[in-house]
């Protein structure tokens, strides 16, 4: 699992083991591992490193420092490099050094200069180290025509910890940043390494190990990766039968919106329980697509025993069917015109789980917002939304986020592509996150492990091609499998 801290318990991680190590060698292992990437980098733009045009865009502090250390390292590899310095006197001392001792040119950063651009234009490799973890707010006015001609120029840029000008804790964008090809980061991964907006400007991501004491309570993100989801997915016993697998009700679709019930049960079959109901006027369109499933036009309340209910996707105007469904007594998940529909007490009043499954304008919406305000702050919204209503929130976009009511790290999953924005694509997730509720997954645990597969059966379906939904649910068997290994 991939796991985010906070700058503050970073920073306590850091000042722990650096009073157990000699003076400076926290910041060597660092550098160490950046120059390491910046080598690797320059080994495929420009060939080799001796010869290489390298250009450290280097502000104060030790993020500079460790770009400057790193730099130096390059130039006694043969690199020719040349550090931009934007705050001259607060440049890091040690790191200055070194770096003319390797015999490295320092220059003035000042970006209205055309020596600066110039510099950065014959560049081979870029090195971001303007501003570490512990900046907030855009790139400042001085940096900007750096970070500009880094942009215009034909250089592979390199972040340091993360670009500057991006929020490390919240992953928002709120000014001028960096756009990095590739972030080396170390210790941890930062929560905006791994949440949009900041991620889109991070490029790659790798990760430098510099021995951080890092308590696994303390993180603020989780990501799952394949042999966390493998754990997850439930796998028929011996003497299983579809009842004990799980069943999963469905109230879904409407006169106006028959296809989304179809989507919804399409990945509901695909989930893992051994039995889908579905309870709507949709009943014909889901038989002839689907027959194995088990339709009844009574309504929630009298379709039988399901182990979780689905609501609200393609539901129109149908509050009552809705309203049936939140007092059931088993997990159920709210999504799409049920997120509209469902009343809020009603949904603060369950006992049993509850997973909400909004995207950023249905998001918007329940908090009483602009949909920008939650693109921009994503994960501060997700929290809130969970705090709010008592339950889960899975919120849906290009990193998707699953939060719990009663805290804890937030799940991000980044497995989508964008070929997943396409209508009835999120009816698929519904449908596939209710199954996983169904076997007996907790309502967090289904939500990460539906929009895991539901990424991959995305990239899956697309391979780089326009996909439809009815393509994604149809590929996350193929997901199912490369997850397990099978």
């Amino acid at each position: 699992m991939r796991t985010a801290y906070s700058v503050e318990t970073v920073r306590n991680a850091e000042r722990e083991l650096m009073a157990r190590l000699p003076e400076g060698a926290l910041m060597q292992r660092a550098a160490a591992g950046l120059a390491a990437a910046c080598a690797q980098v320059l080994a495929r733009v420009a060939g080799r490193v001796y010869g290489s045009r390298v250009v450290l865009l280097v502000g104060s502090g030790d993020n500079g420092g460790d770009a400057l250390y790193a730099g130096a390292r390059l130039a006694r590899r043969g690199a020719g490099v040349t550090a931009l310095l934007l705050a001259p006197e607060r440049a890091h001392a040690g790191g200055l050094a070194a770096l003319r001792r390797a015999g490295g040119r320092v220059a003035d950063g000042d970006g209205a200069s055309g020596a600066a651009g110039e510099s950065i234009a014959r560049a081979d490799l870029v090195v971001d180290g303007i501003v570490g973890i512990g900046g907030k707010g855009g790139l400042r006015e001085a940096a900007v025509p750096l970070a500009d001609a880094a942009a215009r120029s034909r250089a592979a840029v390199v972040a340091v910890d993360l670009p500057s000008g991006v929020d490390a804790d919240t992953g928002q964008v709120r000014g001028d940043v960096v756009r990095a090809d590739l972030t080396v980061t170390f210790g941890t991964h930062k929560p905006g390494l791994l949440i949009d907006p900041a991620r889109e400007y991070a490029g790659a991501v790798r990760l430098v190990d510099i021995g951080l004491p890092l308590p696994a309570e303390a993180a603020e993100l989780e990501a799952l990766q394949h042999a966390d989801v493998a754990r997850l997915l439930p796998v028929p016993a011996a003497e299983s039968d579809k009842y004990r697998r799980g069943v999963v009700g469905i109230a879904a679709g409407s006169a106006r919106y028959p296809g989304a019930a179809v989507l919804a049960v399409a990945g509901a079959l695909r989930g893992g329980a051994g039995a889908v109901r579905y309870v709507g006027p949709a009943g014909d369109a889901v038989i002839a697509r689907f027959p194995e499933t088990l339709v009844s036009d009574q309504g929630p309340e009298r379709a039988g025993r399901v182990q979780a209910w689905v609501v609200g996707p393609g539901a129109g105007e149908d509050a009552a069917t809705v309203a049936q469904v939140l007092a059931a007594k088993v997990p159920v998940l709210i999504d799409a015109d049920g997120l509209r529909l469902a009343d809020a007490d009603a949904v603060r009043a369950r006992t049993a789980p509850t997973l909400m499954t909004p995207h950023a304008g249905e998001a918007a919406a329940l908090l009483g917002v602009a949909r920008q305000e939650v693109e921009g702050a994503r994960l501060a919204s997700v929290r809130e939304l969970a705090a709010r209503y008592g339950a889960t929130v899975l919120l849906k976009g290009s990193t998707t986020l699953v939060a719990s009511a009663k805290g804890g790290p937030v799940r991000v999953n980044a497995t989508g592509t964008s070929w997943l924005a396409t209508a009835g694509s999120g009816d698929v997730l519904s449908g596939l996150a209710g199954s996983l509720l169904a076997a007996g997954l907790s309502a967090v645990d289904a939500g990460s492990a539906a929009a895991y597969l539901h990424g991959l059966a995305g990239r899956f379906a697309a391979q780089g091609a326009p996909a439809g939904a009815h393509d994604v649910a149809a590929a996350i068997p193929r997901a199912w499998r490369d997850v397990r290994g099978d």
